[in-house]
């Protein structure tokens, strides 16, 4: 597996009102040098996002934008083919379509994820229509005209076996939601062992981790103030954590360390999904929000970061859900990615 050069960054953001705020904040991560800015997509816990990335666009130079994650079951999959596809159409191919089976989007109106079988057709769909080729749909053959010149990746969310298997198999990129490595080597080979076995490169697969970080000065207090900040994130996870267990029990070969820390889960309360405070996440140990996030002073940031890229990260994505938004993005742009991605010497 290739180390690369120099690795991607991204930042996630809530599509909380107002939606200026957003736009700010994504013009922040586009100046701070921030190569991707996502959004979670949960239409009724938040704002729509896609008129929210036509904003971004308009305003930034730099960074691609997208969903993490969209889904198929509150979504169309040729009106977000088309949706994309008009995006590059007007910003110049700088959007990328994360997608998943769908959690609080489609579980706050009482519904359930979308099937694997779903998935799959969808990201076909989606991938096809968007960058200009024909597809079969529901006993039609589809085209966007149009969309010749249009260009998007379809990177798939995934934890359960079935669904990293799906992710190998038909995925542009994998996105995984937390930064433990142990939990990452495993889940990026068995990314690259279904795509070697659909006979495709692995190599071609970007890999992105999403996780919250958590700039600190590296006092004991600092440290216990940031993981307040972060804990929501292990309840999140936990979501399809539980989903994994209940469908495979204790044979699904994901590792204990992902698997054995819900068994103080007792519920979930989706109206505090994403956010720091969120009651529901009390059963969340220090233990895991230190392993999912990545908190601490620079140099530990640096460090984290650089075991991701070893295992094969093309890019990290830094959840801002907590009240150091502004302080994270700054730490990042004066130090964090400058030290990991250190330019060349002007002269030899």
């Amino acid at each position: 597996m290739a180390r690369r050069s120099r690795l991607d960054f991204g930042v996630v953001l809530q599509t909380t009102p107002p939606s200026a705020r957003v736009v700010d904040l994504a013009v922040q991560a586009d100046r701070c040098g921030f190569d991707y800015v996502w959004t979670f997509d949960s239409h009724v816990l938040w704002q729509e996002p896609y008129p929210i990335y036509g904003q971004i666009l308009d305003r930034t130079r730099n960074v691609t934008v997208g969903p993490m994650v969209t889904n198929p079951a509150t979504r169309d999959s040729t009106v977000t083919a088309s949706l994309f596809a008009t995006l590059n159409e007007m910003y110049g191919n700088r959007t990328v379509c994360g997608i998943g089976r769908g959690d609080s989007a489609v579980r706050v109106n009482g519904g359930r994820p979308a099937t694997l079988g779903a998935l799959r057709e969808s990201v076909g769909v989606i991938r096809e229509l968007a960058n200009g080729r024909a597809v079969e749909h529901e006993g039609a053959t589809l085209r966007l005209p149009w969309a010749e010149r249009s260009r998007l990746g379809v990177w798939v969310a995934a934890y359960g076996p079935k669904a990293l298997q799906l992710t190998g198999e038909v995925a542009d990129g994998y996105i995984l939601q937390l930064a433990d490595p142990q939990i990452t080597a495993w889940m990026i080979k068995a990314v690259r062992d279904a795509a070697e076995g659909a006979g495709r490169d692995p190599d071609e697969l970007t890999i992105c981790v999403a996780a919250p970080a958590y700039v600190t000065d590296g006092s004991d207090a600092g440290l216990k103030h940031a993981r307040e900040q972060c804990r929501w994130f292990g309840g999140m996870v936990g979501n399809h954590v539980a989903d994994i267990v209940t469908r495979y029990g204790e044979s699904s070969g994901v590792p204990k360390a992902l698997t054995d820390y819900i068994a103080g889960r007792e519920g979930y309360d989706y109206n505090q999904h994403g956010r720091a405070g969120n009651t529901h996440a009390a059963f969340v140990p220090d233990e895991i929000v230190d392993r999912f996030c990545i908190i601490g002073p620079v140099e530990e940031q640096v460090r984290r970061i650089e075991e991701l890229r070893e295992l094969g990260v093309d890019q990290f994505a830094v959840y801002l859900q907590h009240d150091a938004k502004e302080h994270t993005l700054a730490g990042y742009a004066e130090h964090v990615l400058p030290q990991v991605n250190r330019a060349g010497a002007a002269t030899t």
